[in-house]
């Protein structure tokens, strides 16, 4: 964080020093219950509802308080604490946040879409990073309560920023852009997810939509020009410029060509009547995707496209991303347990159907969460994605994924299918059938410690 003297802070909110000198410096910025307090000269919100241990804030002091407590219980902090009271303190936490966002100039990149956030989010930090400093989200947390530690992230040395947005239920993407404010959008693809906060697939649609209103002015969107969901996304309203990215001949960043290669994808990048030749580690068209979007961002900052394609080439795909291993008895194993949504599935089983070609296909499938009413239907739809293609075995883990394989065999899947509630056991069915002409997917949710668990008991040491 840029440091900040406590004085100038309380001009800005138009606050009354309570207690405390305003004479230093703040370097950090928290809201008090939401977040850690970890660090000496924290700036914490302070909520009038909220029961404050003012010993701990004195003890890892200097701290400054804002808040909106009354005079007398905020007369209570103790000497390392600088106490601001201010009229309504939403207020002032909005005005903190304008303020200190304005003060960069720099390009911030926010992205959010059912699959790829996290991948093409770490293939741009990645590219950038060879001569930028760049701020991003950790991994795939992206929960709003994260924004305002990221956000003030950002200090002079700060070359861009990128953020993934989380979303849960209607209204936390507009939330995060409020904060982020970001000069340029992605939404990667729109399938579905989180049912259950936005009711339906038209919910979940315009809140994910949401990041068109969040963009800046004059700021870049930029849009999967094959996905049939984010087609759906109104954009009459905005002013900006609209980048697409995809492989219909109407796309900006256009691939062609697309094959699989040793350890990743090959294509070719279209752009501008220019042809190059492009290679992203990780497999599966839906990583071209992914590479397609995080090129077209950076070009638009201002990157040599060449030079961004070479760095691309370096770039390391993420644990339990269609991640692949040596598994027991020669077996390759295909760990996809970060996160469980029916596009993801889709994406995986693509995958399947070119590097299982010739093999032994075994499925280990989890429950995917958070499809409110909707659940039986996906889960159903994947049951008939799976009896269309060509598996030996399928394997079912909880309640909600046994609607896969009752799908499966009532299209006439000619796999061996078997229904668990839980993984114990399972290794037995797996154990005859572990050699080097199995090829096994285990796909499930991050939550689901188990499955996590039993992928990484099948990797050869």
């Amino acid at each position: 964080m840029k440091s900040l003297l406590v004085e100038d802070i309380r001009k800005l909110l138009q606050g009354q020093l309570i207690s405390g000198s305003e004479d230093w410096k703040v370097s950090d910025a928290i809201y008090y219950k939401r977040h850690d307090l970890i660090k000496k000269h924290t700036l914490m919100f302070v909520s009038r509802s909220d029961s404050v241990n003012w010993n701990e804030i004195n003890h890892k002091g200097p701290s400054l308080v804002i808040s909106d407590k009354p005079t007398s219980e905020l007369k209570m902090a103790l000497p390392n604490t600088t106490v601001i009271k201010v009229a309504s303190l939403v207020q002032s936490y909005w005005k903190f946040i304008k303020y200190y966002r304005g003060l960069f100039t720099i390009p911030v990149v926010t992205i959010t879409g059912t699959c790829g956030k996290t991948t093409t989010k770490d293939m741009i930090k990645h590219i950038l990073s060879k001569d930028r400093n760049v701020q991003a989200s950790i991994s795939s947390k992206n929960e709003p309560r994260r924004s305002l530690p990221y956000l003030v992230g950002i200090d002079e040395k700060t070359d861009a920023a990128i953020f993934e947005h989380g979303l849960g239920n209607t209204g936390n993407i507009k939330h995060q852009c409020m904060i982020y404010q970001p000069t340029i959008g992605i939404i990667t693809n729109i399938g579905v997810h989180h049912l259950d906060g936005c009711k339906n697939l038209q919910g979940y649609i315009s809140a994910k939509a949401e990041i068109v209103d969040g963009i800046k002015k004059d700021g870049t969107l930029i849009l999967n020009a094959d996905d049939e969901n984010t087609k759906k996304v109104p954009l009459l309203l905005f002013k900006g410029k609209i980048i697409y990215f995809g492989v219909d001949m109407r796309s900006d960043f256009r691939a062609s060509d697309i094959k699989f290669a040793n350890l990743g994808m090959d294509f070719m990048l279209h752009y501008k009547k220019t042809m190059y030749e492009a290679f992203i580690p990780g497999y599966g068209e839906h990583q071209v995707y992914n590479a397609l979007a995080a090129l077209a961002a950076v070009n638009e900052m201002g990157m040599d496209l060449k030079e961004a394609i070479s760095r691309l080439a370096t770039y390391e795909n993420m644990t339990r991303h269609l991640e692949f291993s040596n598994g027991v008895g020669g077996s390759t194993i295909i760990d996809d347990t970060w996160t469980n949504n029916p596009t993801s599935v889709e994406a995986a089983l693509k995958v399947l159907d070119s590097i299982g070609k010739g093999k032994n296909v075994i499925l280990v499938l989890g429950d995917i969460n958070r499809l409110g009413n909707f659940e039986k239907k996906y889960h159903c739809e994947i049951g008939s994605m799976v009896a269309k293609r060509n598996i030996h075995t399928l394997i079912t883990i909880g309640s909600k994924a046994e609607e896969i394989a009752k799908q499966a065999l009532r299209d006439g899947s000619e796999a061996n299918i078997h229904i668990f509630k839980e993984v114990k056991g399972l290794k037995d069915i797996l154990a005859p059938v572990l050699d080097s002409d199995a090829i096994i997917l285990i796909k499930g949710p991050m939550s689901s410690r188990s499955m996590i668990d039993f992928a990484n008991s099948l990797k050869a040491e």
